[in-house]
């Protein structure tokens, strides 16, 4: 075991303990220069102990706590699975007591996006869709006043939420926290309308190294809404249905009349 890891077993085990795994890029073997140490420990009881953030040596080290009670959601739960799945399924074991560790990795190996998994996660895209009514009113207005506030917050939503929602609803199970990015791209492909409004709503600059300016990121994240009612219409719940299509024509209504 690497000198480091070594010291992470010491410094970390404890009588509660059932493993001690790695997640993230350091159990992928892609690492770079700056990126920390995802440390989980999986403990027996369901007293949780705070993340802790530490450097050992000039190594920054994350450390997590998994209870019990934690483990069937990431399972049962789409957002949940997205965001887990893959990484139990990369992750290196270096402390493994009754082979505690490696049932949960072979019950993620094991893992199948059901129908059930797919009605929950419809579910909860459409209600988020809704949710994010608030900021796409936030970006017209923006649009219309030139107000930061209001346009900085529409960015966000009409950006990063709207990829969770993606995300989720086509069970992308995600590489770890930065494969909201390329996870999508390698779902949706680069060339996609979605992906490319997305790349815009980022300000991500485009073939010609020209990043767009605030306005427009948030006039992409208006249009990227659309797109996204219409890459997900078949999760939209009867309720919702109404509210998402008024919000739509009120985007298409304000952008044709001022672009």
């Amino acid at each position: 075991m690497e000198p480091l890891f070594a010291d992470l077993v010491r410094l970390f085990d404890g009588p509660d303990v059932a493993a001690l795994v790695l997640m993230g890029s350091h159990a992928r073997g892609d690492a770079a220069p700056f990126s920390d140490v995802d440390l989980v420990r999986f403990v027996r009881s369901n007293e949780a102990d705070k993340a802790q953030t530490l450097f050992v040596g000039d190594q920054l080290v994350v450390v997590s706590t998994v209870t019990p009670a934690r483990i069937d959601p990431w399972f049962r739960e789409p957002c949940e699975a997205v965001d887990t799945i893959r990484g139990l399924r990369q992750a290196r074991s270096l402390l493994d007591r009754a082979d505690y560790f490696a049932a949960i990795q072979a019950r993620a190996h094991a893992f199948v996006w059901d129908e059930q998994m797919q009605r929950k996660a419809d579910q909860w895209a459409s209600a988020e869709l809704v949710g994010l009514i608030e900021e796409v009113h936030k970006g017209l207005n923006g649009f219309v006043d030139g107000g930061h506030g209001r346009l900085l917050n529409a960015r966000f939503g009409l950006s990063w939420l709207l990829s969770r929602v993606v995300a989720v609803q086509r069970g992308v199970l995600m590489h770890g926290d930065n494969g909201i990015y390329d996870d999508l791209v390698n779902a949706l492909g680069v060339e996609s309308r979605w992906i490319r409004l997305r790349r815009t709503a980022w300000g991500i600059e485009d073939d010609k190294g020209v990043a767009p300016i605030l306005v427009q990121q948030v006039v992409a994240g208006l249009q990227l809404y659309v797109e996204t009612v219409q890459l997900v219409s078949s999760a939209l719940q009867s309720d919702d249905v109404a509210k998402v299509n008024v919000t739509v024509e009120r985007i298409q209504h304000l952008l044709s009349a001022s672009l």
